[in-house]
């Protein structure tokens, strides 16, 4: 008969005390095994369209080259604009790069496109996309006696409000230009074509600099093929690169399905979001190119990983647990698991084994930064106890001040970007990841639109469980606000934030291929947030997995 200090009897107490902990239920996964099996074309296929996708590539690089030869400054600025939308400017860097680069040497000889509205807005936005440093003042002649930009034309309204949403702080004539913009389009919808009318909420919704490249390039794919002045040959390689990429991303999510059946335990079921696909995309959205298919199977395993630990931290284990696990995974050694709760211990074992897997891989690539993953992954988990000790106490930041220097930093978008960095190889310096690691205001601008577009979207399903005072209740109770004022605040802070992202990328501390890799965070959070949560609600986020992996264009 076991005595009272029995480990049967401690055994059955622990759980016993699991089973009456009620964590938050999660919708299961809606893909579950699909990506096992699913194939979006044959291999012979494949290998067709990527004989006839080589063809075609050389054929626009022709185009690409014979219209930056040319002096017209208005193909090269549209040409540009649909090679980037339609998904496949990524080919084309060093070209693009070097036409642009003209574009903006040559600005005091173009003069006589300076009165076309359209041409200048399209002209700031890509220079300012890419880096350049041209000034707001190329806007003043545009406006009348009254202030107001003088155009009643959609098209160029739509391209002012786009350029203008690459402001900086203080830029006066583009706060204004946004707001104008904003206004006239919104006054203008119902006399609008239907197709326009669509394109003007779309923008309006989403800014083009704040899109996702990917999502943007399947949604313009269709618009661009019912164009009467469509190419044919770029519309035809743009819809053979996607589905070429497509089959590349299934394979991925077919890696990473194997890969987390490898964790297998009903507890983790119960209180976290089983969201393979999501989180693929999620990483997607940040890193898309072919050639870095390591670094997105890689991305999305770190944070699959990451997820998990937070909804153990928000949903399930007590302080005291998470606080003994976060000491094992500093520890970094498998005897630590012996010290830890028992349904702790499969999934502390599954993140050593992933993540030293990942490090000796980077390592085999002869990778300088390997290391880096590992303080990355572990700093990111530890963020989250901070916030788990305002959950049990019920404290609410008293200003947005005091609650960003705590959720800032447990954002992830740190975290996402540098990991980014390291597996992106050579093209990183230790500099740059030890300024991503200083939180620089660019950083920091990323964490703030991700953290306060969560806080937002999450504001209302978090009142009826324990959990974290977000954002939005600090927001209420400093300024006095009820909910929806806390949320135009917040917004307002976002599109602040936004500046600095735009500043940022024009003081160019670093790369600019790295500093793009930063700005795709920012999107891809404003994407996941837009309208709901769509990393916790999938069904929300399924017509867009659909598109993205299963229907082929």
């Amino acid at each position: 008969m076991a005595t009272c200090g029995s480990p049967v009897l401690a055994l059955a107490s622990q759980d016993e005390d699991l089973l009456q902990r009620k964590p938050r239920p999660y919708i299961p996964s809606i893909w579950g095994d699909f990506f096992l099996k699913h194939q979006p074309g044959t291999p012979s296929q494949l290998l067709s369209m990527k004989e006839r996708a080589r063809s075609k590539q050389e054929e626009v690089r022709k185009i690409l080259l014979d219209t930056a030869a040319s002096s017209e400054l208005v193909l090269k600025l549209k040409l540009v604009d649909t090679l980037q939308r339609i998904g496949v400017d990524y080919h084309y860097k060093k070209e693009i790069d070097e036409l642009l680069r003209d574009v903006h040497g040559a600005q005091h000889e173009e003069a006589g496109f300076d009165d076309e509205l359209y041409v200048v807005s399209l002209r700031f936005y890509l220079l300012r996309k890419h880096g350049y440093n041209v000034s707001s003042d190329v806007f003043v002649k545009f406006k009348d006696d009254q202030g107001n930009f003088a155009s009643n034309d959609a098209k160029c309204l739509l391209a002012l409000y786009d350029a203008a949403n690459l402001r900086t702080r203080g830029e006066d004539i583009l706060d204004n230009a946004v707001v104008f913009t904003r206004s006239r389009l919104q006054s203008m919808m119902k006399t609008l074509d239907p197709e326009l009318a669509a394109e003007v909420g779309y923008t309006l919704d989403t800014p083009s600099y704040r899109r996702v490249q990917r999502l943007e390039a399947r949604r313009y794919i269709s618009l661009y093929e019912k164009k009467v002045t469509r190419n044919d040959t770029i519309l035809e390689f743009a819809k053979l690169d996607y589905n070429i990429l497509q089959a590349l991303y299934c394979e991925e999510l077919k890696a990473l399905t194997v890969w987390w059946k490898g964790l297998q335990s009903q507890a983790y079921e119960r209180f976290a979001r089983d969201r393979v696909a999501e989180m693929h995309f999620w990483m997607l959205g940040v890193i898309h190119e072919p050639h870095q298919s390591y670094a997105r199977i890689a991305l999305t395993k770190c944070f699959k990983l990451v997820s998990l630990m937070d909804d153990l931290c928000d949903n399930y284990s007590t302080t005291e647990e998470y606080e003994i696990f976060i000491t094992a995974l500093e520890r970094w050694d498998e005897q630590a698991a012996e010290k830890l709760p028992a349904y702790m211990k499969d999934l502390f074992i599954f993140i050593l084994n992933t993540i030293n897997d990942i490090m000796e891989d980077l390592k085999l690539q002869k990778n300088k930064h390997a290391e880096f993953v590992k303080e990355l992954f572990i700093d990111t988990v530890k963020r989250y106890g901070a916030e788990k000790k305002w959950s049990d106490e019920h404290y609410v930041p008293a200003k947005i001040s005091e609650h960003l220097q705590v959720s800032v930093g447990s954002s992830g978008c740190m975290h996402v970007a540098n990991i980014t960095f390291v597996l992106m190889g050579d093209v990183t310096t230790r500099e740059a990841i030890e300024w991503a690691l200083s939180f620089p205001e660019m950083i920091r601008a990323v964490c703030l639109v991700g953290r306060i577009s969560n806080d937002i979207m999450s504001h209302e399903r978090e009142q009826v469980s324990k959990h974290v005072a977000s954002t939005v209740q600090t927001c209420m109770k400093e300024y006095g606000m009820t909910v929806h004022q806390a949320y135009e605040k917040l917004r307002a802070l976002i599109d602040e934030a936004w500046m600095e992202i735009v500043q940022g990328c024009l003081c160019e501390t670093q790369p600019m291929e790295l500093l793009e890799k930063v700005v795709n965070v920012a999107r891809v959070m404003d994407n996941m947030y837009k309208r709901d949560d769509a990393y916790t609600y999938p069904y929300s986020l399924k017509d867009t997995i659909t598109s993205m992996y299963v229907n082929s264009v």
